[in-house]
């Protein structure tokens, strides 16, 4: 079976990311993966989400983070 969708709501619940920076990863092409089924419409999957989180882990303060 296929995954529900969530919104952009539901993402700022579960990473705390607020809807503006949520925003600015979608323009610079470094947050999670997202779906626009219209214009004004963005979804995402659950599960993409917590795995571009946890992709964001660090091991130490002062590392580098990834650029593209």
């Amino acid at each position: 079976m296929d995954e529900a969708f969530i919104t952009q709501d539901e993402v700022r619940e579960i990473t705390g990311i607020e809807l503006p920076a949520l925003a600015q990863l979608r323009y610079r092409g470094t947050g999670p993966r997202f779906y626009k089924p219209t214009a004004r419409r963005v979804l995402y999957k659950r599960s993409e989400v917590i795995e571009w989180l946890e992709s964001t882990a660090q091991t130490r303060t002062g590392s580098p983070a990834l650029t593209c």
